[in-house]
């Protein structure tokens, strides 16, 4: 008997379980919410050919990347022009960016790259979709939930 995939929907705080490497392969959005808790936050990125994240910092988050498809490059460090960590990265790779810490993820492949971010505290406005990139960063009506746990209020910084 084969069971039924749940539909992924940021339910908030309560528990949750979806299966988190098919849903982030699924994914046709940069950026889709895919749960908020109080502490931390999952969300799904697909990251088109010759694309990027985009350079940028977050002073009072920390944050977990796992690529799930493709393949790119990552580059961290303490400021936009000292990026001292250099890697080529692929499916099964995790990146671990340090609160404050510089960094961005290029697709240097043929095929989008699929991956999954946690944020440390929540980071994003429970549920948001941002189909492209270009969309994320015109969106004023992002915040994080009025329930969720944030530190003192630090902007991000985008190279």
């Amino acid at each position: 008997m084969e069971r039924a995939e749940p539909t992924i929907k940021d339910i908030g705080p309560a528990p949750q379980a979806f299966d988190i490497e098919r849903a982030t392969i699924a994914n046709p959005d940069y950026r889709t919410v895919a749960w908020s808790g109080r502490y931390l936050q999952v969300t799904l990125m697909a990251i088109p050919v010759g694309g990027d994240i985009g350079l940028e910092a977050h002073p009072e988050t920390d944050q977990f990347l796992r690529i799930e498809a493709g393949q790119g490059r990552m580059r961290m460090g303490p400021s936009a022009d000292h990026l001292t960590l250099d890697r080529d990265v692929s499916d099964g790779w995790c990146v671990l960016v340090p609160a404050g810490t510089w960094h961005n993820i290029a697709n240097t492949g043929s095929s989008p790259m699929q991956l999954y971010t946690i944020y440390a505290p929540a980071h994003h406005k429970p549920a948001k979709v941002q189909a492209t990139q270009a969309i994320a960063a015109g969106d004023d009506d992002d915040p994080p939930a009025d329930w969720s746990v944030q530190p003192h209020p630090a902007a991000d910084k985008h190279g």
